[in-house]
């Protein structure tokens, strides 16, 4: 993993970061260790990482856009299956982009997650296998998924609709199951929530990122005390992480210093190739699997897989 030197922060600086950070408001954070057995040095990109204890289901949230929500989802999920892991990735946005980036289809009348969340259709009809990736799978999304929205609002036990739908699948003994959610905090995102039993937020390092983190941290704690008490904000990912920036490292220095040992210690950089990817229907790690943005997400990869090991 390329190292980034962070600049200190001085107390004094950067009122805004501290302002946006200030109301967000602080919480236990649980201790949580990467451990990595001997013969698997952080830095090896060979072999299975150990396969959690039972399935993680992780909602990836946050909703700001661009802040790598569905690049994380994808390079998450592709990294883990490189290694060992059976991966679902549900695609919960409209935009159909995580289902792009994985070379699935999802234009036209192609069963997806909207038949599944307003239709009831079974999700083993909507769930197919990634080309030349063993052991990853997608559930897309098509542009009927932003019209959900209203038409789940009238439905019995709407905020459940996906969590059924995930406890009625067993085609695939799934080891990590991640949601990539739309950029809002609508019923799409609260069906993620209910539905998953850790969360996972990407922080882009950089201001805007961090104002709307107490809203969607408020809304987190009022699905864990009505819908969902399982659910744990487990992870944090800094993405889009400029070195030669001052904010950057402030950024990260602020989110570290609130939530702890919840932020994985891997940054994801800046990265060109990243972006390039989906263009070619891949995820980074197969697209250019030597670039610093695979790496990074490699090695967050790894961080998440041996936490869950240790749990």
């Amino acid at each position: 993993m390329t190292t980034v030197t962070q600049t200190p922060l001085n107390p004094g600086d950067s009122p805004l970061v501290r302002e946006a950070l200030s109301s967000v408001v602080s919480r236990e954070t649980s201790t949580q260790t990467t451990t990595v057995p001997s013969g698997d040095s952080p830095g090896s990109r060979n072999g299975e990482w150990p396969r959690p204890p039972r399935t993680r289901i992780f909602t990836v949230a946050n909703q700001k856009g661009g802040v790598g929500k569905t690049t994380t989802s994808v390079n998450l999920a592709a990294a883990l299956s490189m290694h060992g892991q059976r991966v679902l990735v549900v695609d919960l946005d409209p935009q159909g982009n995580a289902s792009t980036a994985l070379s699935i289809e999802h234009r036209g009348d192609v069963p997806d997650m909207y038949k599944v969340l307003v239709e009831d259709m079974p999700l083993i009809e909507a769930v197919k296998e990634v080309p030349e990736m063993p052991g990853l799978y997608c559930a897309p999304a098509t542009i009927d998924l932003a019209g959900a929205e209203i038409e789940l609002v009238s439905m019995v036990a709407r905020e459940a609709r996906l969590q059924r739908a995930l406890a009625a699948y067993d085609a695939i003994e799934l080891d990590y199951i991640l949601i990539d959610c739309p950029p809002s905090l609508g019923l799409l995102t609260v069906n993620a929530l209910m539905a998953a039993n850790e969360l996972l937020i990407p922080i882009q390092c950089e201001y805007y990122a961090l104002e709307g983190l107490g809203q969607l941290l408020r809304n987190v704690d009022l699905v864990k005390a009505h819908l969902n008490p399982t659910l744990d904000l487990s992870t944090i990912l800094l993405t889009m992480y400029d070195g030669r920036t001052r904010l950057a490292s402030q950024v990260a220095d602020e989110v570290r210093s609130h939530f702890g040992d919840r932020v994985l210690s891997t940054l994801i950089p800046r990265s060109v190739r990243v972006s390039e990817a989906p263009s070619y229907g891949q995820s980074v790690m197969t697209y250019d699997p030597g670039s610093s943005g695979a790496m990074a997400y490699m090695d967050a990869a790894r961080e998440i897989a041996y936490r869950g090991a240790a749990v």
